[in-house]
C-alpha cells in the first residue's frame, strides 16, 4: 500500500485498460472494473481477466452505481475524473478486504463538490458501513483518517431484505447471502430491465439457495460468485466446503432455475490465471449458451 493518499496531481492518468463508453442516457450498462477475489494478483499471468479485486459499475442513464470497493475501485475512481462533478451511489456486498480495500485510493472522494451515497449492511458486532470503512483508515493502517475525503459522502444503514427506491425509477432488492460474518445481494431493476450483483456466496450441497434465486428470478444479468470449479470445492484432500464461496456449476443451476438470460462468472479464485480461466469459461458456454467469464474492463449492455 502507499504511503500517502490519492491527489489530483497524479490521479489523471490511469495504468488500466479499462475505459469509459459514452453510453447513451437511456442505456443500462454494467462495467467491471475489478473481477478478483481475496486479494489482487497483477502479474504477466492475469492480462486478460485482470488482476484487481472486486468492483462493478452499473450506469442507469445518467445513474452511477458502484458495487464494492475492492482495487478495482481506483481505477474507477481515475475515470469518473473527467466526468466531475460525480454524484453516486455505492453499495457494499460486506467489508471484507477485498471488498474496501480501494476505497481509500478512490480520488473522487477527496474532492469537494462529489457526492457518495453509500450503503451497507450492519455487521453481525454491530459496527455500520461508516465505522468499518474508517476504521481501515485509521493509524496505522492508512496516514490519513476518512475525515480527509472532502466529498459529500452520505451513509446508510442496511438490513438484508430492504429495498432501496431512487427517484422512483430505479428499484433495488436486497437479500442475506451465506457468507462468513455475512453479505448482501443486490438486484437492480430500471425500465423494465434488472441485473443482479451476487458475489461472495455459498451454494448449498442439498438445495438452491431461496434466497438467491428470488434475488436472480427472470434477470437479464446475473453476476454470481465462481471462485471455485466443483473438482476444487470438493476435493478431498483440500476441500473449500464452508470458505464462503460458490462454483460456475452452482452458478448455472441458479440460473436455470431463475430463469436468467445471461450469467456472468465473478470473483476469480488469485491462483486462476488466464489460461485457466480460458478453460472455466469455455466450460461454462457449452453448458449455458449465454454467458462468459468477467474480465475487467469489459462492458456488457443489459437488455
Amino acid at each position: 500500500m502507499s504511503d500517502s493518499p490519492p491527489s489530483q496531481a497524479n490521479s489523471q492518468s490511469s495504468d488500466s485498460k479499462a475505459t469509459s463508453s459514452n453510453s447513451p442516457l437511456t442505456e443500462f450498462v454494467v462495467q467491471f472494473w475489478g473481477v478478483r477475489g481475496s486479494i489482487a494478483t497483477p502479474g504477466t499471468k492475469t492480462i486478460r481477466y485482470g488482476g484487481n479485486t472486486s468492483c462493478v459499475e452499473m450506469r442507469l442513464g445518467k445513474k452511477h452505481l458502484i458495487f464494492d470497493g475492492g482495487t478495482g475501485l481506483r481505477v474507477l475512481g481515475l475515470n469518473l475524473l473527467r466526468k466531475m462533478p460525480v454524484e453516486a451511489y455505492m453499495f457494499f456486498s460486506h467489508t471484507h478486504w477485498d471488498h474496501i480495500q480501494g476505497f481509500p485510493f478512490f480520488t473522487p472522494a477527496f474532492i469537494p463538490g462529489n457526492c457518495f451515497h453509500i450503503y451497507g449492511a450492519i455487521a453481525p458486532n454491530g459496527t455500520t458501513i461508516k465505522q468499518r470503512l474508517a476504521d481501515q483508515m485509521h493509524h496505522p493502517n492508512f496516514p490519513v483518517p476518512i475525515q480527509v475525503m472532502q466529498s459529500d459522502l452520505k451513509f446508510n444503514d442496511l438490513t438484508p431484505g430492504d429495498t432501496i427506491e431512487l427517484d422512483d425509477d430505479v428499484k433495488i432488492e436486497t437479500a442475506l447471502l451465506n457468507h462468513p460474518n455475512t453479505a448482501i445481494g443486490y438486484r437492480v431493476t430500471w425500465q423494465g430491465h434488472t441485473a443482479v450483483y451476487c458475489t461472495d456466496t455459498e451454494h448449498f450441497p442439498d438445495r438452491l439457495d431461496e434466497n438467491v434465486v428470488h434475488l436472480a428470478r427472470d434477470a437479464d444479468v446475473l453476476i454470481y460468485d465462481a471462485n471455485y470449479t466443483n473438482e476444487e470445492y470438493y476435493d478431498f484432500k483440500n476441500p473449500k466446503v464452508g470458505w464462503g464461496h460458490s462454483t460456475w456449476q452452482a452458478g448455472v443451476e441458479i440460473a436455470k432455475a431463475a430463469r436468467v438470460k445471461k450469467i456472468v462468472m465473478f470473483h476469480h479464485d488469485p491462483s486462476h490465471d488466464d489460461n485457466f480461466l480460458d478453460r472455466v469459461e469455455a466450460e461454462v458456454q457449452s453448458v449455458f449458451s449465454d454467458s462468459c467469464l468477467a474480465r475487467e474492463g469489459i462492458t456488457i449492455p443489459v437488455v
